[in-house]
């Protein structure tokens, strides 16, 4: 798709220059100040006023949940929509840059209401909490916050610029796991009790065995949230969370329901009972669009960066992102913005330190301005912009 007219660009980059210091404010403030899934009060207090200074009409504690919003500026046929994500992680922070997610989507939005008014389109800012667990952007789909987005964008950090359409994610599912035994002295009376930790540990070697089956590319991981009380006292309750994840969505249910069969035969094998409760929606593997990552894999470039022509991508590398159900719904792109020089992968201490440092406030600048110039593109394209809406709103 062809570039937007010069003059238009330098707009959006003028005010993106307006708005450096708030934005990586904002980033530097989310970074020291880290909330978890569906606790991001402040992070989403700080988006909104930020947004709200900038001309935008502002919808706090959106969908039902305290800690989304959603933020528009201008009308018409198209609505760009930009993803700012703000959760942080438990013990390690903002280990997986999510301070740079949110500043850089202010920014793109912000920034891309500088012509908005002169093109007749839209922007709307969706603030979508636990992304790293609670499926914040899955319900937020659920219950109507993007049934008027056209295309949606976002960036995530990563040590390397990675702008291939083909790009992808896992698909992964979360559920928690509780036995229920009954409980005894461990000395005096041992043969009164049912074990519940004996069948976390029967259940844990059943999925280690499991993995020998498994298919190349599918993962199992989990935890034991509780494994007992007191060493004198027969667990009468044990609790795990397990996550799977595959290449694909379409792949994922198979594989739940065989992990699933050790936690059930592992309750049979103690005389325990078991019960299962997902821990979040569904995240479905990204579908990428192809002319939304040209264009924005080009404005990356026109930031002075070099960024890697497409090569080799395995389907299903890497973590795993509810932007992937985004990107079933309607045209989306989660392209990797280089966190340039990192020597950290994402959820390490390392990493946690690099997205507040120089190479992440360049990536927040970088990252706004090719989300932006993206978004110009398409509303400057007549025939790209009434292909887009014609797709998604009929």
């Amino acid at each position: 798709m062809p570039a937007a007219d010069p003059s238009l660009r330098d707009r959006v980059a003028a005010r993106l220059e307006e708005y450096k210091d708030r934005l990586l404010d904002l980033s530097h403030q989310l970074h020291d100040d880290p909330e978890t899934s569906f606790g991001e009060t402040r992070a989403a207090g700080r988006l909104a006023v930020l947004l709200e200074d900038a001309g935008f009409t502002v919808h706090r504690a959106v969908c039902g949940l305290p800690t989304a919003l959603t933020a528009e500026y201008g009308g018409g046929d198209l609505t760009v929509g930009v993803c700012a994500e703000y959760d942080a992680l438990p013990e390690i922070g903002h280990a997986c840059g999510h301070n740079i997610i949110c500043a850089a989507g202010a920014g793109a939005a912000i920034a891309l209401a500088a012509v908005a008014d002169e093109l007749g389109f839209r922007v709307k800012l969706l603030g979508t909490p636990a992304e790293e667990e609670g499926g914040g952007k899955v319900l937020m789909l659920e219950r109507g916050a993007f049934d008027d987005v056209t295309v949606a964008m976002m960036v995530h950090p990563a040590p390397v610029d990675i702008t291939d359409p083909r790009g992808s994610s896992n698909a992964v599912a979360r559920f928690g796991i509780t036995f229920t035994g009954r409980a005894s002295h461990a000395a005096a009376a041992p043969e009164g009790g049912i074990n519940a930790a004996d069948a976390a540990v029967v259940a844990q070697v059943a999925v280690g065995q499991l993995r020998q089956q498994l298919r190349d590319g599918y993962r199992v991981a989990g935890i034991v949230r509780l494994g007992g009380e007191r060493t004198n006292i027969i667990p009468e309750r044990t609790t795990l969370e397990y996550e799977v994840r595959t290449p694909t969505g379409e792949e994922l249910g198979e594989l739940r329901e065989r992990v699933l069969y050790c936690f059930r035969g592992a309750a049979l094998a103690t005389g325990t009972t078991v019960e299962v409760r997902p821990i979040q929606p569904d995240y479905l593997d990204l579908r990428q669009d192809a002319a939304l990552m040209a264009s924005y894999a080009r404005n990356l470039r026109e930031t002075g960066r070099e960024v890697p022509e497409p090569g080799p991508v395995p389907q299903g590398t890497g973590g795993s992102t509810d932007m992937g159900n985004v990107t079933r719904a309607m045209p989306a792109i989660h392209p990797g913005l280089g966190v340039l020089g990192a020597l950290g992968m994402p959820h390490t201490r390392q990493f946690a330190e690099e997205v507040a440092s120089p190479a992440g406030d360049d990536a927040v600048l970088d990252g706004a301005l090719a989300m932006a110039w993206t978004g110009l593109d398409l509303a400057s394209d007549a025939t790209w912009r009434a292909s887009c809406v014609t797709a998604r709103h009929g």
